[in-house]
């Protein structure tokens, strides 16, 4: 794992650079690790959304917002990348599907007025932002009393890179420096990605201490694993219920709808 940003380019110009092989990666439906681990967690969450006002804080090309669209909700989407939001809206318009959709930091959210939203989902995201700390602050702000919200992220105590895989199946992980420090990271391409990934490593105590702090009350956790009565290869399987992937976090802003 390295820690060190050797990149010069901003956030949003890797984003916006990724859009394209983004959506490959995601589609309609979201890739292995979201559906088969994280979106079923993350479903549950959220609960019914039929009717309600919800925020996707993060929403790449759009995948999860044409899905809670499609269950009734009134989906009002961002993301830091306008060419992620221009996806977000044509695939949005052609499937005949009503979305708000602005271009911006989820770290300010100011194009999403106070206390106008029931439900925010934040979908591997939280790791990818500079200041997570006052993207939680944003997201307090723009929801309801007693609105939720829902934040995956991924497994900060299991690193993606710098991991080998042994003959037996088992796989060895190693760190450069503490778990306990926070830090810059720089994962090189993988898959049909051509630009590296940027994100920040946290302990999960430090997510734990921000979202209490921001004002919000923990209402669950879970490290969503796949289920065996899925629809996996056997070997992806394995590797997916050797270790979680994410992290996903049930919150409460306090006080009556």
């Amino acid at each position: 794992m390295s820690y060190k940003r050797r990149t010069l380019l901003s956030d949003r110009e890797l984003w916006d650079q990724k859009a394209d092989d983004w959506h490959i990666q995601v589609g309609d439906d979201g890739d292995r690790n979201r559906r088969y681990n994280s979106d079923p967690v993350l479903w549950r969450f959220m609960g019914p959304v039929k009717g309600l006002d919800v925020l996707d804080a993060g929403c790449g090309t759009g995948y999860l917002s044409r899905q809670l669209a499609l269950k009734g909700a009134r989906v009002t989407a961002v993301d830091l990348s306008a060419v992620m939001t221009g996806f977000s809206r044509r695939l949005a318009a052609e499937r005949n599907l009503t979305m708000s959709v602005f271009t911006e930091s989820c770290e300010t959210l100011s194009q999403v007025p106070d206390a106008s939203q029931d439900r925010l989902v934040s979908n591997y995201v939280l790791q990818d932002l500079p200041d997570y700390r006052a993207a939680l602050s944003a997201a307090q702000r723009v929801l309801r009393p007693g609105g939720r919200a829902v934040f995956i992220l991924l497994h900060p105590c299991f690193p993606l890179s710098d991991k080998m895989e042994q003959e037996d199946g088992t796989i060895s992980f190693h760190w450069e420096s503490s778990y306990f420090d926070e830090a810059a990271l720089e994962e090189p391409p993988w898959n049909h990605f051509t630009t590296v990934f940027t994100s920040y490593h946290r302990p999960l105590s430090a997510y734990w201490r921000a979202f209490t702090e921001a004002g919000f009350r923990i209402l669950d956790f879970d490290e969503p694993v796949a289920s065996p009565d899925g629809e996996l290869p056997s070997e992806l399987l394995k590797r997916f219920r050797m270790r979680p992937n994410s992290v996903a976090f049930h919150l409460e802003k306090p006080g009556s709808p």
